[in-house]
């Protein structure tokens, strides 16, 4: 019983959904989002960084005239990926 139990914890500890959350980003890093995406034509979501210290920034669900999508951004607000949602 007490081997099932030990299983299951370690199995939950190394599954993804036991990954760090994202952190909040910083007023400047907020900043460089909103630019870039008001570059593409698009607003709003929810802005995160990773981390796990790669500096990347993220917005989900954000809304562009062709629909909803997410973004990745560098550290230098940057976009290097545009999914649609």
């Amino acid at each position: 019983m007490q081997r099932a139990a030990l299983l299951l914890v370690c199995g939950l500890a190394m599954s993804p959904a036991a990954a760090l959350a994202d952190d909040k980003p910083s007023d400047a890093e907020a900043k460089l989002i909103s630019t870039a995406l008001a570059d593409w034509g698009c607003e709003g979501g929810t802005v995160e960084k990773e981390s796990e210290g790669s500096g990347v920034l993220e917005a989900e669900d954000v809304k562009c005239k062709a629909g909803q999508f997410d973004f990745r951004l560098d550290k230098d607000g940057k976009v290097f990926a545009i999914t649609r949602d």
